[in-house]
């Protein structure tokens, strides 16, 4: 192996650059890269829109708990890291050898590049010992995404952190608006009611965290806060025994993820339901987006009210859930929800 492994020649960081579109994570990332070359470090940034095929960015929000595009779009995630993997295993493999992982092949052979041919103050005949830094850019707007990356790096004993770019909704939107390729704003609008940033105090995998307020300029101090960051992250590796507590949150987190992607399920039916029973009673067209835009929202926020309401039980694990017992009393909530929007719905349209 390249590093990371005990035996291995050089430490190994992964630094996730997590926050909304717009953010200033690119812009971050290239800074991160000047500093890394000062410092003799190989560093590469990670660019998840470049990586990842674009037709499997914009659905995911509308469609992320539903069954095949949930899938296809984590299996393109899963794929980003397995290619980090097999570098740290494998660091000349060629790129022929990844086809069929679903990634951007010649994006990946850009990042390698960076990390095989450093620039700065890197000793040739040192190189393969100079430490290897992973900016990943990506929205990571979910935590389950970034303990993902968490896993990989406690399987291999490498440095973790996350930097969490802080900016208000309405300038990443205007930032965003200037981009030759925009983001719809309505996806940054839905991401930015998902997301969930860096909690420290609630998990302890993500310790090595910190915030940065990017509504301005980043400044001198912000870039070397994410230096001291990443430079600790180097010192103090992960140990790839697994805690309990931590193995009872991921626990908790694959649980309730379950629990939350069956009751989506089982409410898309109810709607269904509904907008048929409306069709049938004859109900005009406005107020049949009516009863749809209300029975989505009422969705939307029930699903979050079930999400948190699972990861902030502490006696919820999957060791004594009954799953389908635990969606149908769930699902029951939305139903009466469901029925009441309905009939007020009927009552509006007589």
């Amino acid at each position: 192996m390249a590093a990371g492994e005990a035996g291995g020649l050089a430490p190994v960081c992964l630094c996730v650059l997590c926050g909304l579109p717009a953010a200033g994570k690119s812009s971050l990332g290239l800074t991160v890269l000047s500093t890394a070359a000062q410092l003799g470090w190989r560093a590469t940034v990670v660019p998840y829109d470049d990586l990842i095929p674009g037709q499997a960015f914009h659905p995911r929000l509308e469609e992320e708990e539903d069954g095949a595009m949930h899938t296809e779009w984590k299996s393109h995630r899963q794929a980003v890291l397995q290619c980090i993997e097999l570098f740290l295993k494998t660091p000349d493999m060629s790129a022929e050898l990844l086809s069929g992982r679903q990634i951007n092949t010649a994006a990946w052979e850009q990042c390698v590049r960076m990390l095989l041919q450093p620039e700065g103050p890197v000793d040739p005949s040192q190189a393969d010992r100079a430490p290897l830094v992973f900016l990943l850019d990506d929205n990571f707007y979910y935590q389950s995404m970034r303990y993902e990356v968490f896993q990989l790096a406690r399987k291999y004993s490498l440095g973790f952190c996350q930097v969490y770019l802080h900016c208000d909704v309405e300038s990443c939107i205007s930032r965003n608006q200037r981009r030759p390729e925009p983001v719809p704003t309505e996806v940054i609008l839905e991401m930015g009611k998902r997301l969930e940033p860096p909690n420290p105090q609630k998990n302890s995998w993500e310790t090595q965290s910190i915030s940065l307020d990017t509504t301005d300029n980043l400044s001198n101090l912000d870039i070397q806060r994410v230096t001291e960051l990443i430079s600790s992250a180097l010192r103090n590796p992960l140990s790839p025994v697994e805690d309990n507590t931590e193995q009872k949150e991921a626990d908790r987190l694959r649980c309730a993820t379950s629990v939350v992607h069956q009751a989506d399920q089982a409410c898309r039916r109810l709607i269904s339901e509904a907008m048929r029973t409306a069709r049938e009673n004859q109900v005009s067209s406005e107020h049949m987006r009516s009863l749809a835009s209300q029975l989505n929202e009422s969705k939307a926020t029930f699903l979050r009210s079930l999400r948190e309401q699972l990861l902030q039980d502490p006696s919820f694990s999957q060791e004594d859930m009954d799953v389908e017992r635990m969606v149908k009393s769930a699902v029951d909530v939305f139903d009466r929800e469901k029925k009441e929007i309905l009939l007020k719905i009927m009552y509006e349209h007589k």
